[in-house]
């Protein structure tokens, strides 16, 4: 009998029966932390869901660490954005600043 540690919900990885999302794991994995500590990071996990969800990440890494770099790559992306959003609206807000100062 084979139990599944790893769910794929609305285009993320999470663990199973969980709200613990797959990425959270890894990162602290690549950070050097052992499977205890990171259970300690996520107490709602046990930790044979840590180890299972290692598991899978390293049965399945090149499609895992493609999907980090994707993340990663949408994150910066938005980042980006957001900067030049906040950028235009700052110089909106200090042209207003402006006219309500000549006013």
């Amino acid at each position: 009998m084979s139990k599944e540690y790893v769910v794929m919900k609305e285009g993320a990885y999470r663990i199973a029966e969980s709200r613990v999302s797959l990425d959270s794991l890894v990162y602290e994995f690549l950070d050097g932390r052992s499977p205890e500590t990171i259970r300690d990071s996520f107490p709602t996990l046990s930790l044979e869901q840590v180890y299972g969800g290692l598991t899978f990440y390293l049965a399945h890494r090149d499609e895992i660490d493609a999907y980090l770099a994707e993340g990663d790559r949408k994150f910066d992306e938005l980042q980006t954005r957001s900067r030049q959003t906040d950028s235009r609206l700052n110089r909106k807000l200090d042209q207003a600043r402006r006219l309500t100062l000549l006013s």
